[in-house]
């Protein structure tokens, strides 16, 4: 059956486990869309058909179209706490044609689905309609943090005023242990409080009024309610005893200081909230402004939007690389380390990649540009992060629906710790400052920021690292990972095989080696590749080529039938190897990989010989696998080759368990047959290998492999090494450990704090220097993250 809203029969699901298990329905019961892009597979997504998962594969997979979704993004200004994130979503969601809508209060962003022919209009208005500001151009700017990071001199500005106006009513409050009496009189309290009360908290009025037009309500409606009580209470004393000060008492300094210090809590926050967005930052400050290109044989200094793929751009030493290019003059040293985590500059010569945002070091280079703007690596990491930052942890559904409901009940607590006072005490004067104590008590804000900015710490710091988490649900499942599945060649390998040795039956070794030159000339595969080095003259292409996924290659040489492969596909074909089944024992025993040459006859199948190869070691994979080991991690190789040629690698890096000659549709089973035991992790970097990292429960690319693998995979490793992996795990590890701390922190204040405000326990005061606090100690927690370095 086709996809809703797809032109193909082919869509995305992730399954209700979270593994691909349902081939109908992802998390919630809804077909799980993703970004369109012009790649094969997308995001962590399994392919969806109507043929069973075992019929799967490669040859299967489709692009979904273009036309029926997309994605908006823009800036929301004027959110408070987790209710406005709730209000905004469901605001959103009533918009016919919206599939899914997402707000983050930590990057105050919203990231929406729509149908193609639904105006972003419409969902401005429907965000403002709900009473908040909507910045359009959040992608068109540069991102230099959350807005409210931006305002932070205007919240500095307004917190100066409001303390230098409350300061002289908190004075007595400090006098009276000391046994001083320095009370104002009361006009002069109102003089002071009035001011804080309705200009510098008038913030608090007017986003509270937008939430109750919209029927919810806010923290800022706490804030206005219980602060307008006390002043409120505060005038009526006053007006009742205007010249007998001491006869009503009056809490003119209880309002002020209360707004103040709430005030206080949000500046905190906002410098903290701009603290675990310097990775992004930083990332966004490598990209130069300007390029100098070579034109008519002149430099010419052009804007940087202005390099066209193609140009050639001199780089001078010690000047940041503007573009993604080849090296075409000239030899250097770069320095990649905010990009790819690599700590050591790296030699670059001609014919050398050279990144965007690396650093020039001793040499003056020319390099071709093959890409500029958006499609450069640089631009597709800051993408990532922010698309990772942007989307929501599994865990943070829980807290939206505790949020949705925490204001009412906090104002049903206040209410009834209202009543209960005033009716058995009496005093309903105490009665409104311990309802006054609940309503500023109570803190939603540290719930909405306590998984948002934890995310956006561990994605930045593992950027830093060169590990790329495409959402916060790979961050976020990592690190319940128990199995580690690689894949061999070009993940634990060096994926550079070269050819050890040849045997024909015939004994002409080298016409052997000129037929398979011949067949592999037009092949891209690195067995192909060292097949070709090793024959050092030239040789014509084969006609009729084609290439037999997981098995081998099938062409025709001079007019003979040729094909060369893997032992399984030959006994496929009905070849007899036994001339040479003896010799590729002992290749196979001492870890070589071998391919066979075979021709096809009237007669039948002929076996022509075998080659053999030999890759090396990735160096470090012996390390990484040791440091997955003491994270108490289980690790196994999924490989094509053959069970000799694994198990020798296996050995050498310590792997605990091999599965081998697994063809490219198998390697996915194989991943699913071990999800019966744990969760997993697979690690691979060849087309071949997509199925089985969208399969996993967390799919990780090496960043030396096929767009196809990166695609398919919640994780990317910026650089090819296996070390990478633990540093995934242990950052996925500490910051979901950061994630529940914050939880824990953010609902202790409400739950110790509310029945202290309610039994009388908690002046106003008091209580809401510890809601304002509650939210600073939660995002303070949070940039503990970024101390977190990889290992050495």
């Amino acid at each position: 059956m086709p996809c809703p809203g797809r032109s193909t029969s082919w869509c995305f699901s992730n399954g209700p486990d979270g593994r691909g298990g349902d081939p109908e329905a992802s998390p919630g019961g809804k077909v799980k869309e993703t970004e369109a892009v012009d790649l094969p597979i997308i995001g962590r997504w399994m392919v969806r058909s109507t043929h069973p998962p075992e019929a799967i594969s490669m040859n299967a997979i489709a692009v979904p179209s273009k036309a029926s979704l997309r994605t908006s993004e823009f800036a929301v200004e004027g959110m408070t706490c987790a209710s406005c994130v709730a209000r905004i979503e469901r605001a959103l969601r009533k918009v016919p044609g919206v599939i899914e809508a997402t707000v983050n209060l930590a990057t105050e962003r919203a990231t929406v689905q729509v149908g193609d022919g639904i105006a972003d209009d419409v969902l401005h208005g429907a965000v403002i309609d709900a009473g908040y500001v909507v910045n359009a151009g959040v992608r068109a700017e540069t991102i230099s943090g959350p807005p409210a990071a931006r305002g932070l001199s205007t919240e500095a500005r307004n917190l100066v005023v409001a303390a230098l106006l409350s300061l002289p009513l908190v004075l007595p409050m400090v006098g009276m242990p000391l046994g001083r009496h320095w009370s104002l009189p009361g006009w002069w309290q109102l003089a002071l409080a009035a001011p804080v009360q309705f200009w510098l908290g008038l913030r608090f009025y007017k986003s509270a009024w937008k939430a109750l037009r919209a029927g919810t309500g806010n923290m800022d409606l706490l804030v206005a309610v219980g602060t307008s009580a006390g002043f409120g209470l505060s005038v009526f004393n006053l007006l009742r005893a205007p010249n007998h000060y001491g006869d009503w008492p009056l809490y003119f300094e209880a309002s002020a200081a209360v707004i103040t210090l709430i005030l206080l809590g949000k500046w905190l926050e906002g410098r903290a909230k701009r603290q675990t967005t310097d990775a992004i930052r930083a990332l966004q400050a490598l990209r130069p402004n300007s390029a100098r290109v070579l034109r008519g044989g002149v430099e010419q200094q052009v804007a940087i939007d202005a390099v066209a793929a193609g140009d050639i751009v001199v780089v001078r030493p010690g000047e940041r690389f503007p573009i993604d290019g080849d090296v075409v003059e000239g030899r250097t040293h770069a320095d990649e380390s905010l990009v790819t985590g690599e700590s050591l500059p790296v030699a670059k010569v001609v014919g050398d990649r050279v990144t965007g945002g690396a650093v020039n070091g001793e040499g003056r280079v020319t390099v071709r540009a093959t890409a500029v703007s958006a499609e450069s690596v640089l631009a597709r990491i800051i993408r990532m992060v922010e698309d990772a930052q942007a989307r929501k942890a599994p865990i943070q559904q829980i807290v939206d629906k505790v949020s949705a409901v925490f204001v009412p009940i906090v104002v049903l607590i206040a209410l009834a710790t209202f009543a209960t006072w005033g009716l058995v005490t009496g005093d309903w004067s105490a009665a409104i400052l311990h309802a006054i104590a609940v309503l500023v008590i109570a803190c939603p804000c540290a719930l909405g920021l306590a998984t948002p900015t934890a995310v956006m710490a561990g994605t930045g710091v593992a950027a830093r690292a060169g590990v790329l988490f495409k959402d916060a649900e790979a961050l976020e499942l990592a690190r319940n990972v128990a199995i580690v599945a690689f894949d061999k060649t070009g993940t634990l390998t060096e994926g550079k095989p070269v050819l050890a040795q040849r045997a024909a039956v015939d004994g002409d070794t080298r016409e052997l080696l000129r037929l398979a030159a011949a067949l592999q000339g037009g092949s891209e595969h690195p067995l192909a590749k060292a097949v070709v080095v090793a024959y050092d003259e030239p040789v014509a292409t084969a006609d009729d080529l084609h290439a037999v996924p997981g098995r081998g290659l099938r062409g025709s040489v001079e007019g003979r039938a040729l094909f060369l492969g893997s032992t399984v596909w030959m006994r496929e074909e009905g070849v007899d190897l036994s001339p040479l089944a003896e010799r590729e024992a002992l290749l196979a025993a001492s870890g070589h990989s071998v391919s066979w040459l075979a021709e096809r006859t009237r007669d039948g199948a002929r076996l022509l010989g075998l080659l053999s190869f030999r890759d090396q070691p990735r160096h470090g994979a012996r390390e990484a696998i040791a440091r997955l080991h003491g994270m108490g991690l289980r690790t196994v190789m999924i490989s094509g080759d053959n069970r000799g040629a694994a198990e020798v690698v296996a050995r050498a890096l310590g792997i605990d368990e091999v599965r081998a000659e697994v063809l490219p549709e198998g390697k996915a089973d194989v991943v699913r047959e071990l999800q019966l035991e744990a969760r997993v992790a697979m690690v691979g970097d060849g087309i071949n290998d997509a199925p089985a990292l969208a399969a996993a429960d967390v799919g990780i690319a090496m960043g030396s492999g096929t767009d196809v693998a990166m695609h398919a995979a919640g994780i990317t490793l910026m650089r090819s090494d296996p070390g990478l992996v633990a540093d995934a795990i242990d950052i996925s590890r500490r910051t979901t450990r950061k994630i529940h701390q914050n939880l824990f922190w953010a609902f202790g204040y409400n739950v110790v704090g509310l029945p202290l405000a309610a039994m009388g326990l908690l002046d106003p005061v008091i209580a809401s220097a510890a809601m304002a606090f509650s939210s600073v100690s939660v995002v303070s927690n949070t940039l503990l993250l970024r101390r977190w370095t990889p290992a050495p």
